[in-house]
Order: structure tokens, then C-alpha cells, then sequence
């Protein structure tokens, strides 16, 4: 949205200014000038405008969040899970215990999806040494890792994690 709205504001302010002198004169007239600091404006606070519209538009919409999950899950979680989740990917003859079915979440659980205990699951930074050896990657780390860790980090983690949950939800048979 805001590089759509960085273009237009461009391509208004090279309008606006070659109707004021055509592109192929020399020298600046006042009203130039004048329409230089216009575009300028322009240039600067339609994004602002852009990027304050975008923040008060809802985060994500359900359809949006779970195709971006299945694109996190095919890309982080598919090795092994299988593409459709069902434990059932290349790498899981070779993993003991092998992968769960991921679509049947709910249906062990008395038909509840528990988000908490799955998001931590995968995130995997905080660790129970009473629950026994980790046998997934400690996905929370990994998101994290790709932006170079710290707050940034920490909120790109959250995004993964949050889109992954959602991708589960919605696959739940």
C-alpha cells in the first residue's frame, strides 16, 4: 500500500511540475520552486498517510493468515509432518518417534485445540527438562535468528508462530 501510494504521489509531482516548465527548459521559475516544495510534501506525507491508514486497518485477515501459515508450514514444518500434515513427510522413516498427524490436534484433545501448548510446542525456546528430550527444532530461535535476533526478532517469531497455529487450526479434521 505504501509504495502505491509513494508512486502516485510521484507521478503527480513530476505532472504537476512539467506542467509548471516542460522538462526540456532551463532555469527554475519561482512557481517552480514553488511546486517543488509541493511535491515534496507530497512525496513525504502521503506515505506517512499510506503507512497510518495500513496501521489502523485490522492485522490479518483469517483467510490471509492461514495461506500464510500453510506457506510457513510447507516451507518449515513439510519435511517432516508431511504436506498435508499428516506426519507423513520425506524425512519421517527416518525419525524416531515419528512426526504426529498434525490435522488430528483437536481429536486427541477431546476436540479442543489447545493454541498455548501448541505455539510453545513449536516455538520450543522455553524447554520442560521434566517432558524429556526435544525431538522438533526450536523453531521460536530459528524465526528469530533470520533478522538478526533482538525486538525485531522477537516479533518476527511471533508472526511465524502465530501464522503456524492458524495453518493448524484450520487443517484440524
Amino acid at each position: 500500500m505504501v509504495t502505491t501510494i509513494t508512486r502516485a504521489a510521484s507521478t503527480f509531482c513530476a505532472r504537476l511540475l512539467d506542467r509548471v516548465q516542460p522538462s526540456g527548459q532551463r532555469g527554475l521559475g519561482e512557481d517552480r520552486i514553488r511546486h517543488q516544495g509541493a511535491c515534496l510534501l507530497a512525496v513525504v506525507w502521503w506515505p506517512l498517510l499510506g503507512m497510518i491508514l495500513a496501521a489502523a486497518q485490522p492485522q490479518s485477515v483469517p483467510g490471509e493468515a492461514v495461506r500464510g501459515g500453510h506457506h510457513d508450514f510447507i516451507r518449515y514444518c513439510s519435511a517432516c509432518h508431511g504436506v498435508e500434515g499428516r506426519g507423513d513427510g520425506p524425512a519421517a522413516s527416518a525419525l524416531q518417534p515419528p512426526p504426529a498427524d498434525l490435522t488430528r490436534i483437536a481429536q486427541r484433545r477431546g476436540g479442543h485445540f489447545p493454541v498455548a501448548e501448541i505455539r510453545a510446542s513449536i516455538d520450543g525456546r522455553i524447554g520442560v527438562p521434566a517432558h524429556g528430550r526435544r525431538d522438533m527444532p526450536v523453531w521460536g530461535e530459528r524465526f528469530e535468528e533470520m533478522v538478526g535476533g533482538g525486538s525485531l526478532g522477537e516479533a518476527v517469531a511471533r508472526s511465524h508462530l502465530q501464522l503456524l497455529v492458524e495453518y493448524l487450526q484450520a487443517i484440524q479434521q
